[in-house]
């Protein structure tokens, strides 16, 4: 039977249609211009920095005096370091310095809450545990649980005395501190190799004008190398 025209066509557009960019694999990560970047809500750091933040916040208001400018200041450094790694994050795809510069000051607002508890556990000549101490080693073993959530420590932060809600936090401040240190080390690394935006944007347009000035080169750089190819058939003998 003759097929008609349109069906020659649709089925052409059809055949098109299954090998278009829409079904293609995703482009090479180096030939974006916007660099891919996760959800911040999985970076491990986040996690446990919004729970240093959750527990300040509530350990502030139950232990400290109304008026003493000390709350303020504690909530304000545990916000500071959850705020600015989801900052930095967003920030990514469009600047690796904004996300650098950002990361950075969630580390260093996050160490001044270490030593804000670290302040509050001395002038009370209360005790910092030991890192090695049972109670620190139970803390670090809640913080190898994932995703990272103020449930694993809502019975211990709302039932403690201040002295053990201290400790708690040091321990997870530490924990993100460390988790944080090897981001900025992987920001670092990332940035060497991959440049910041306008390197990018400048390589991929003049690859882009490389390819459209000299359309065929390509083409016959696969033909020359494919003609050195043995075939299926004496490869087989």
């Amino acid at each position: 039977m003759k097929e008609d025209g349109n069906n020659g066509n649709n089925r052409k557009y059809a055949s098109h249609g299954k090998n278009s960019s829409h079904g293609s694999l995703p482009p090479d990560p180096s030939d974006r211009v916007l660099l891919p970047r996760g959800d911040y809500r999985t970076l491990l750091g986040f996690q446990k920095a919004e729970v240093a933040y959750d527990i300040t916040f509530r350990f502030a208001h139950r232990f400290l005096g109304r008026g003493d400018r000390t709350v303020d200041q504690m909530v304000q450094a545990a916000r500071s370091g959850k705020k600015n790694v989801l900052e930095g994050s967003k920030a990514a795809p469009t600047s690796t310095e904004t996300e650098l510069k950002l990361t950075n000051v969630a580390r260093a607002s996050l160490e001044e809450l270490l030593d804000d508890y670290k302040d509050y556990l001395r002038v009370r000549d209360l005790a910092l545990w030991d890192k090695d101490s049972k109670e620190a080693l139970y803390v670090r073993k809640l913080g190898r649980k994932t995703p990272q959530t103020y449930e694993y420590y809502r019975d211990f932060v709302e039932t403690r005395p201040p002295e053990v809600v201290a400790n708690i936090a040091v321990c997870l401040i530490n924990q993100a501190n460390y988790l944080i240190d090897r981001q900025l080390l992987r920001l670092e690394a990332d940035f060497v190799k991959n440049g910041g935006l306008r390197e990018r944007m400048t390589r991929i347009r003049l690859e882009y004008r490389s390819r459209r000035q000299f359309p065929h080169d390509s083409q016959h750089s696969y033909k020359s190398h494919n003609s050195h190819q043995p075939s299926n058939q004496s490869e087989s003998r």
